[in-house]
Parts: structure tokens; sequence; C-alpha cells
């Protein structure tokens, strides 16, 4: 049966978050009405625009944007607490939201972010909707944090990648909720593992390394790491080499801290949601985006579209 309504929580995840879109989309064209919107950081900037009735014009704009286009927007800085200020996506998105009201959204909306002092979270369910959402997308080391009335504010992500909590309550048919920090392969061992921190010969460890290393190193990283151990262990020198091996090349601030804040969110995540489950959960993989790939919005709007087709049709909730 269609038209039903639906409270929806979209997660934090970086660019990934254009799936957000897709998935939005999809509910759309099933005839499905969303009456509840919670997001934290890119889920709270689309769910945002979604609940201002501008994601059309952020859509079209975004699916326009090249690689080069992104970077020029993103601000960079050397200094401060913040690699990126972000000043020219937020005049964009200023521009398209118009001077937007949280309270006066036809849809209730909430934007979730984390203050840093108190070590709580921060809801924002009234006033300027591009503060909220500019608050919460501040990715620790990333972006740099916002001020709003004495708290410092970064990624609702930190604590609650995907916010159920605030749409518990509302009278909707079902709930369903994204995250965006699934396991980069299928069935992956969570557990913790015991390991020696001295070096063993490669022949122990390579298979692991390339299975663990498949969706997160380029290629010609994963390349460098066996070419380095085809001699036994031994250098190009005939050299042993120390018992660690340095981080890999070209791996920036940025890549360690997006992957290292998405490691803590998909715990976060696994215990939250085991507490709240939605009704229905769509997952995308960690490795399906980059923290900062803003360039592949038509690509990840696809693949949000896929997976929400999918997991709505295992949950049967159209019938």
């Amino acid at each position: 049966m269609a038209g039903k309504r639906v409270a929806l929580v979209l997660g934090s995840g970086g660019a990934r978050g254009y799936v957000h879109i897709g998935a939005i989309q999809v509910l759309a064209e099933r005839g499905h009405e969303v009456v509840a919107v919670a997001g934290s950081s890119m889920g709270a900037l689309v769910g945002g625009l979604f609940a201002a009735g501008k994601l059309g014009d952020y859509t079209d704009w975004v699916t326009g944007l090249s690689q080069r286009d992104v970077l020029r927007l993103l601000d960079p800085t050397l200094s401060g607490p913040g690699a990126i200020r972000l000043e020219r996506v937020l005049a964009r998105m200023s521009e398209i939201l118009d001077g937007a009201l949280i309270e006066k959204l036809p849809i209730p909306y909430t934007a979730v972010a984390t203050d840093i002092g108190a070590r709580r979270e921060v809801w924002f369910t009234s006033g300027p909707l591009d503060v909220a959402i500019r608050a919460s997308i501040s990715i620790p080391g990333l972006i740099t944090p916002i001020m709003v009335n004495g708290r410092l504010l970064v990624d609702g992500g930190v604590l609650n990648p995907v916010p159920m909590d605030p749409v518990i309550g509302t009278d909707a048919d079902f709930t369903m909720a994204i995250s965006l920090g699934g396991a980069r392969t299928p069935h992956r061992d969570a557990t913790p593992t015991k390991e020696s921190s001295e070096q063993r010969p490669p022949n122990e460890w390579l298979d692991r390394f390339v299975k663990g290393a498949a969706g997160v190193w380029e290629n010609d990283f994963v390349a460098s790491i066996l070419a380095r151990f085809s001699r036994n262990g031994h250098d190009d020198e005939g050299h042993t080499p120390p018992a660690f091996e340095p981080p890999p090349p070209g791996l920036g601030i940025t890549d360690v801290t997006s992957m290292s804040l998405d490691t803590m969110g998909s715990l976060i995540t696994r215990f939250r949601l085991a507490t709240l489950p939605p009704d229905v959960l769509v997952t995308v993989p960690g490795d399906a985006a980059k923290a900062m790939d803003f360039h592949r919005a038509e690509e990840l709007i696809a693949l949000g579209r896929t997976l929400t087709e999918a997991a709505l049709d295992e949950a049967t909730v159209d019938e």
C-alpha cells in the first residue's frame, strides 16, 4: 500500500551523504510522505534542504560540480582549528535556503551537532536553518567548528552518526534510517584481535593485508607494499626493513581523520541502532566514496536510489 507516513533519519558520512538525495527521491516516487526528518552532518544538510523544499535546487547545483569546482569551494586554510572553512559552500547554501527558520519548516526537522566543551549532543529544533546545518557538518580536524550561543560545535556524527532519538514518538507508519558507515567488505569481523608487534615474515600477513586493503588504499600503494616485501622481507639493497611500515605515500590528514571518524562512527552506530532500531535500514558501504568526494554527486545519488529500493522491497513496507 503506497502513501505511508515516514520518519526519516539521515546519517553522517561526508560526500557519501549524496546517497540521501537518491533515497528521498525513491520515497517520493513510491508515494510515501516524510513527516519528520533528523540528521547528523551531511544528513542534516540534505534533510534540512529537503524539509525546506529546496533539495531540488541544491541537487541541480551539486550535480554540476567538477572536482576542480569542489576544491575551489572548500576554502582550504593552513591555520586555525580546521583545514577547511566552507565559507563559499555556506554562502551558496544560505542563498538557496533564503533565510529559512527551522520552526517554520513544513516538515518537523532536527539537526544534531556535538558540543565538545560540554561533551553532549545539541539538537537544533528552531532558529536559522543554515546555522544549524553549518554546526552539524563541522567534521573535527577537517571543517572549522563554529560557536553558537557559547557552545563550540562540531559534527553531530561524533556522538550520534544516525540520530534515531529525535524522531521517536513521531506519528509515522514506519521509520527509515540511512547509515553511511557500513562495512567496507562483506562479513568483516569487528571483534578485537590480538597481535604481536614483532615483525613477522611477509608470507604470514600479505594475504590479510591485501584483503583488508581492498576498497581502502589505492592500487599503486598496495603494489608498493607487495614489492617492498617481495624479496623475503628485505629491501632493494638487501637490508632488513624496520619492524613497522611508515604511512603510505600521499596519505593526508583528511584521509586519516575521515577514516578514524568512520571507524569510531560505525561502532557507535551499531550500538545505538541496537537500542533504537528503525523499521527500514539502508546501509551504505564506507568505501562507497571518500569523505571529500563531493564531485561524485550523480554516482552517489544513483547508489542511494538502488540501495533504498532494495531495502524497501525487502522490508515490504509498500504493501
